[in-house]
């Protein structure tokens, strides 16, 4: 019984250990629902697929608390992404802007598509064509065929 107890007073010490501490917010709820807005408009850098707002990695609470001191010094929405663009490049934002370094993340997936659809289309008139090219049997043909498989279903 002593050997359960110590147990399971083992097992919550090490379920604490493992807790993190709680997400500090903003005094100010409007700064705090101003970094809301903002930071689901940014990707977070070690998730990747993860709204910044959304990330529990160090890194994103390190921006997200970045974000707080740019928004009490007074910085616009516009200058907070400008700054983490400059740091970080156009992949912090979900949106990137539409310039030639981004052409091929906004416009790769057409293309792809267009391939795809072109290639499509190239093996369908291939298969027909074979299929055109085929040379039928004639009346003589299909009837030693039609005997040589009979033959075969008689045998087993």
């Amino acid at each position: 019984m002593k050997f359960l107890f110590a147990l399971l007073l083992a097992l919550q010490y090490t379920l604490t250990a493992y807790a993190n501490e709680a997400i500090p917010m903003a005094e100010d709820p409007v700064v705090e629902q101003r970094l809301i807005v903002i930071a689901e408009e940014l990707r977070c850098l070690v998730c990747q697929n993860e709204s910044l707002a959304g990330s529990r990695a160090d890194l994103a609470q390190d921006l997200r608390r970045e974000v707080r001191t740019l928004i009490k010094s007074g910085k616009s929405d516009a200058e907070i992404k400008e700054f983490l663009v400059s740091r970080y490049g156009d992949f912090v934002l979900y949106r990137p802007p539409v310039k030639p370094t981004t052409w091929l993340l906004w416009f790769g997936p057409l293309l792809l598509l267009i391939g795809a659809i072109w290639l499509l289309i190239s093996i369908i008139r291939r298969n027909n064509q074979n299929q055109k090219d085929t040379p039928q049997l004639d009346a003589t043909q299909r009837a030693k065929a039609q005997a040589l498989l009979q033959e075969t279903d008689s045998s087993k």
